[in-house]
């Protein structure tokens, strides 16, 4: 009897190994998601210097609010810039980022590298207006203040 046990737990093991590698192979097979659904539009945010002072552009960002967004940063200055959104960039409103970005202890901000690239997905919040600023590590009396405008994306 224990062997039949035995053969038997070797056999449901094959069977379920069998069956995760079905349903991987199965979702390999997905359609790509539809446009307008949970997909994340990148979104450019280019920052150089001017007078040893960041300087985000574009100045105005306008964004779907309550929605995911991938936030691509390059930095092209040759100082480090600290990057902020007051409640947008907390933890819990931050799906991913990678590349030459840092989250920083405030909970507010990201660290982006001299001359770095990056990219945060980020869950945005609520509709309104809101500021961004990019401060250089090597100027921070000098901040750079922008807008921010989320729109509700759903239409009327």
């Amino acid at each position: 009897m224990m062997r039949h046990l035995s053969l038997a737990r070797g056999g449901l093991a094959g069977l379920l190994l069998a069956a995760l590698a079905g349903a991987a192979l199965a979702a390999n097979d997905l359609p790509p998601p539809k446009a307008g659904g949970d997909a994340m539009p990148p979104v450019q945010l280019t920052i150089t210097s001017e007078n040893g002072a960041a300087k985000c552009e574009p100045a105005e960002l306008r964004l779907p609010a309550n929605s995911n967004v991938a936030l691509e940063v390059t930095n092209r200055s040759s100082a480090r810039v600290t990057l902020t959104a007051p409640q947008i960039f907390q933890n819990k409103n931050v799906l991913h980022h990678d590349g030459d970005v840092v989250h920083v202890a405030s909970n507010d901000a990201y660290l982006v590298k001299e001359n770095g690239t990056g990219e945060i997905r980020l869950r945005t919040i609520g509709p309104g207006e809101y500021t961004f600023g990019c401060t250089s590590v090597t100027a921070q009396s000098k901040p750079f203040e922008g807008k921010l405008t989320l729109v509700d994306p759903t239409p009327r």
